[in-house]
């Protein structure tokens, strides 16, 4: 009998057209979507309908849809300033504002054109031969594989080229908490290795984009890679830092070839990528070459450091004994 009276009650409240929202707001706005409320009314004809009211206040409906979101920005900033973390307006030469997060404007710098790029370590006992072959084995597959598609042999190499120096300098941080010993520098210099090379991969990206199968391939390199030079480079540093001077070397040809490539009209000269001008102080007007060059330069000073590493290790020293070449690219 309450249930047919409750139900009696109801619908003549429809009927009449008083306000259902008494009853039916708590089940209505529960379902309702957080930025939407759907409300009962009663109709001159005794009907029900329904309408959406936005959350939105109307000033900041008339605001345009770029001050909408430059507000929603500074919300957000303010919300997380509760830390005390807030990134510094931070402005270019030119006066605009600097566009990237991934690098600060003291990190970039000019590169070094004027490094001998024929230098070459000639394998004088069985650990550079072996060091040696192995590099001149793992080229094969990458010259069958990508053969004179430089741009994509280039974004694919330097996935795999930053991972020996932030494995050297994670297992060398992790010597210094050990044994209580500074590393001379060490952790810093290698780690700068990584992150270079994991710019010129930023800038390769905005010049080729991977494919599909590209990036299975990268997922397959890299984790193989990186596990076995972990392995290696606790059993032998001297060997794992021989065998980078050596990748290294071969990187040096690889962009000597693209070089080659894009001089003579094989490989379109495109201009360079925002990220590229920035990063290496680069002209406002350089060209696909111009990044090629200051990458090879890179490339150079990588070889000339991970082959004083070894040599340092073959003395029967350690890193930390020897000056460590930081910010040097």
């Amino acid at each position: 009998m309450k249930f047919i009276a409750l139900s009696y009650t109801v619908r003549r409240a429809l009927l009449n057209g008083r306000n259902c929202n008494r009853l039916g707001s708590t089940a209505v706005m529960a379902c309702a979507a957080p930025e939407t409320r759907f409300l009962c009314a009663g109709a001159a004809n005794g009907g029900l309908f329904y309408w959406r009211r936005s959350m939105a206040s109307p000033a900041e409906a008339k605001l345009p849809e770029k001050d909408k979101e430059k507000e929603k920005a500074e919300k957000s900033v303010v919300e997380s300033s509760y830390w005390g973390i807030s990134r510094p307006r931070i402005m270019k030469e030119d006066g605009t504002e600097w566009p990237w997060n991934c690098f600060m404007p003291w990190e970039t710098y000019q590169s070094n054109l004027s490094i001998d790029l024929t230098k070459h370590h000639v394998p004088k006992n069985f650990v550079d031969k072996v060091a040696y072959r192995t590099v001149k084995l793992l080229r094969i597959p990458t010259d069958l594989f990508f053969q004179r598609r430089y741009g994509c042999r280039a974004m694919m190499l330097e996935t795999v080229a930053a991972v020996p120096g932030m494995v050297g300098g994670m297992l060398l941080h992790l010597r210094s908490l050990r044994k209580f010993q500074q590393s001379g520098g060490w952790i810093k210099a290698l780690l700068e290795e990584a992150e270079n090379e994991r710019m010129h991969l930023m800038t390769m990206v905005e010049l080729v984009k991977p494919k599909w199968y590209e990036r299975l391939l990268v997922l397959a390199v890299q984790g193989v890679f990186f596990n076995a030079f972990f392995v290696l480079y606790i059993l032998s540093p001297k060997v794992a830092h021989r065998i980078v001077g050596y990748l290294e070397e071969e990187a040096i040809h690889s962009y000597t070839e693209y070089l080659k490539d894009i001089e003579r009209g094989a490989i379109e000269n495109v201009p360079a990528p925002a990220i590229a001008i920035d990063y290496w102080r680069l002209p406002k007007d350089a060209k696909l070459k111009d990044v090629i060059t200051v990458i090879r330069a890179d490339e150079a000073h990588h070889r000339d450091v991970n082959h004083f590493a070894s040599d340092i290790h073959f003395q029967g020293k350690e890193l930390r004994e020897a000056p460590a070449p930081l910010g040097y690219h």
